[in-house]
């Protein structure tokens, strides 16, 4: 059921009432009946009431919202007679307890003077992403009572306080990076930098919802998130930006602020993809003191750099432990060109002395040219079915067309381009400043990049962060920042507390399969035996394999705090 403004034409007037729509589960169709009768539109007008429209429309939508409450409370009362608990979300509890993070949230709260428990609501949507990540209706409806600890916050105090962190996320990021700064060493020899955006289904644009170009090849407004990791892939910064935003400035902008917000000193190596790599870029990095390994595109060098590439000479092979090939290596040190910008807004072009390694997998390569030759046979074949260019695809790379129409296009086969991509294919290049580095160190600090990746990847399909169901930018941004939460403690946990015992995705798994059935006297214990609960009962002091738990062992759980070593 759900209320609107009826808006009748009777002659020269319009007439208003408030109608509500109802579903009949019986017949499966939704009707219409009137709920108020307002009157007609002139006779309403008043000095108290001049807009007569707007101040219904207004009235109706907290009435919408005051039914949307007592529904969600109906559905609570409904699931609470389950007695199904999780109990897994202690292992981030306990490191929330560790970490005394709700003790800064606590001044946070002063600090703004918030009507309810920031720490308790920050926490409680953390622990409800992880266990069972949905809407926020359904986290209050079903994912709140499911809990083992019962969270006093009602469905307004979510979407308020979402918008009270949104719109201080720097903050709040600067509250967890100040605890864990405080709790462990941190790694920022190299930090780890990515981009990514979100689609939203909607067809306008609005706030930072901008068309740009989406990593999921979709056409809908989307919203960028830039983040910064340690060099043991930990999360270390976030910034939220427009959609149609260049990524490439993110990069100075989110080192600035976590060393500005943390105190951090000295040299950091930024390590990137290819599309950070930009002259600006570069030169910014160095010009902070910093440091960069970037890859590049192989396919974009000149003649000069390519034969030194394909040349055979100075490679180096790195075999397994069984004598089969895994990758040649070779590296130079020379000067190469960039391109900067100028004060009055001219490019350019500087000589930089960097270190350049290529390395050669003939894995990758035969992955390629398997690649390749599908797009060459997919474009001979459209090719001689004259079909249109939109018809191509990516195997356009590989034909040239010649028509002035669009239409039924003249083509010629890109030989120069077909030899050039299949001579190419399975090398690989990095650009770093750091010149006395060994190439070995240099591949190897590269290829953790996948840490940053498999992050956005937790992100979006273990934590569900889309689809994004919220309109307003702040509620957005604080949905990201519950999500950037869960995952920075979670990496906490992988790294740090479980020392790679169990991997990310281990640890998510084991939250949401413990769990109890909720009894007067003793609850059971619902968990399935696991080789990594026998590991956890093995190595820590947690009582979850006897088949009854006390509330007082339950309660003894949620309490608990990682004894870590000095």
């Amino acid at each position: 059921m759900a209320y609107f403004l009826k808006q009748t034409k009777q002659g020269d007037r319009i007439y208003l009432q408030i109608s509500e729509t109802t579903y009949n589960n019986v017949t499966k169709k939704s009707s219409n009946r009137v709920y108020q009768k307002l009157g007609y539109l002139d006779a309403l007008i008043s000095e108290e009431m001049p807009d007569p429209i707007a101040f219904y429309k207004a009235k109706i939508v907290k009435m919408n919202k005051k039914l949307e409450q007592q529904k969600a409370e109906e559905s609570i009362l409904k699931i609470a007679e389950d007695p199904t608990r999780n109990i897994g979300y202690f292992l981030v509890k306990a490191l929330v307890n560790t970490l005394k993070l709700s003790d800064e949230m606590e001044l946070m709260n002063r600090v703004h003077d918030y009507n309810f428990n920031m720490a308790a609501f920050v926490e409680a949507l953390t622990y409800s992403r992880i266990v069972e990540p949905c809407s926020k209706l359904k986290t209050y409806t079903d994912i709140f009572p499911y809990l083992y600890e019962k969270y006093d916050l009602s469905l307004d105090q979510i979407y308020s306080g979402l918008d009270f962190v949104g719109s201080r996320y720097s903050q709040f990021i600067e509250i967890l990076n100040y605890r864990i700064n405080k709790t462990f060493s941190r790694d920022t020899k190299y930090t780890y930098f990515d981009c990514t955006n979100y689609y939203f289904e909607i067809d306008l644009e609005k706030d930072d919802k901008q068309k740009g170009p989406s990593k999921e090849n979709r056409h809908d407004p989307i919203i960028g998130q830039a983040l910064l990791l340690d060099g043991e892939g930990i999360p270390l910064g976030m910034k939220m930006y427009a959609g149609n935003k260049s990524e490439k400035p993110m990069l100075k902008k989110l080192i600035d602020e976590i060393k500005r917000t943390h105190n951090l000193s000295g040299k950091t190596v930024h390590v990137a993809d290819k599309g950070l790599n930009s002259g600006e870029n570069i030169h910014q990095t160095l010009k902070d003191g910093n440091g960069y390994i970037y890859s590049q595109s192989v396919m974009q060098l000149d003649e000069k750099e390519r034969k030194w590439v394909l040349s055979p000479y100075d490679y180096e092979d790195v075999k397994d432990n069984s004598g089969n090939l895994l990758y040649r290596i070779k590296a130079c040190v020379d000067n190469f060109p960039i391109w900067i910008n100028t004060e009055d807004g001219k490019k350019e072009r500087v000589l930089l002395k960097q270190k350049r390694v290529v390395t050669f997998n003939p894995s990758l390569a035969e992955k390629k040219r398997i690649e390749i030759n599908k797009q060459i046979d997919k474009a001979i074949n459209l090719s001689h079915s004259q079909a249109k260019k939109e018809k191509y695809g990516d195997s356009s790379k590989y034909v040239k067309f010649v028509d002035s129409d669009g239409n039924k296009a003249d083509i010629i086969i890109n030989e120069d381009k077909i030899k050039k991509d299949l001579e190419l294919a399975g090398y690989n290049l990095l650009v770093t400043s750091e010149l006395k580095m060994s190439k070995r160190e240099v591949y190897r600090v590269y290829h953790n990049l996948w840490k940053i990746e498999d992050t956005f990847r937790v992100l979006k399909s273990e934590l569900d962060a889309r689809p994004v169901y919220l309109q307003n930018k702040e509620k957005i941004y604080g949905h990201f920042l519950i999500c950037y939460y869960g995952v920075t403690l979670l990496r906490l946990l992988e790294t740090k507390i479980f020392k790679d015992t169990f991997n990310i995705y281990d640890i998510i798994n084991l939250i949401r399969n413990l769990k109890i059935l909720k009894g007067k006297d003793k609850n059971t214990n619902l968990s399935k035996a696991t080789k990594n609960i026998n590991t956890l009962t093995q190595k820590y002091d947690f009582n979850i394999d006897n088949f009854y738990l006390t509330d007082n062992d339950v309660d003894k759980l949620f309490k608990y705090k990682y004894r870590l070593k000095k």
